[in-house]
């Protein structure tokens, strides 16, 4: 069990302290996000407090972070708060769902696991990655870190998905696919090509890359 902060006071936020308080070990303390955006002081019956200054009051001998923000410019933003909190000095828990389904498999830290999802033998994932509920990831694939992988996601055996890509509710990657960095595969689109362009677009069924357009700039 670990005394946990969670940064941001949004909609994942609460999530967060839902799922951590109703079906983990861990005890959340209080909230933390950037001065700049701090509008409350306390949240959930519990201390907000700057980001900043986040040492003074929760060192880092005592006190873990978890941080299961938005994807926003495909998990770029996920990804800074995640470096500065390891830079300060400060591990980050993970969770993983009670009713997921899991086989001893190797998940890197910051990682936020809900309910429903199928994670089957020898996969691999990496730090700060997010699987909303009900995937299924297939045997022997591999998924990079800050990656964020929506709902009712398919990706099959063999696949390997690197750092800061983003797939969208009800997408399927085929077997043995690669999808390069920062790839963004629509909301359902299905995704047969061995590999992707790095910063690429997917759309359609089957997918096609969208001309002319870098993911870093969908959303």
């Amino acid at each position: 069990m670990a005394e946990i902060v969670i940064f941001g006071t949004n909609d994942l936020a609460e999530l967060a302290h839902y799922y951590l308080t109703s079906d983990s070990k861990h005890n959340v303390v209080a909230f933390t996000v950037h001065s700049k955006y701090r509008e409350v002081n306390t949240y959930k019956g519990l201390p907000v407090v700057d980001f900043e200054n986040l040492e003074s009051l929760y060192p880092t001998s005592k006190f873990s972070l978890f941080a299961p923000m938005i994807g926003t410019k495909m998990n770029s933003l996920r990804e800074s708060v995640y470096n500065e909190g390891k830079n300060r000095g400060y591990t980050f828990i993970s969770y993983v769902s009670s009713r997921a389904t899991l086989f001893e498999n190797k998940i890197g830290d910051n990682c936020f696991i809900l309910e429903n999802n199928t994670i089957q033998p020898f996969v691999e994932i990496g730090n700060n990655v997010i699987l909303w509920s009900g995937n299924h990831i297939g045997h022997h694939s591999a998924i990079g870190d800050h990656v964020f992988i929506t709902s009712q996601v398919v990706i099959s055996g063999h696949c390997t998905i690197e750092s800061n890509c983003f797939i969208g509710v009800n997408a399927t990657v085929r077997d043995g696919c690669h999808l390069k960095k920062a790839t963004l595969i629509a909301m359902g689109a299905c995704f047969t090509k061995t590999s992707s362009v790095e910063n690429g677009v997917y759309i359609g069924n089957p997918s096609k890359l969208k001309e002319g357009v870098e993911s870093i700039n969908v959303f």
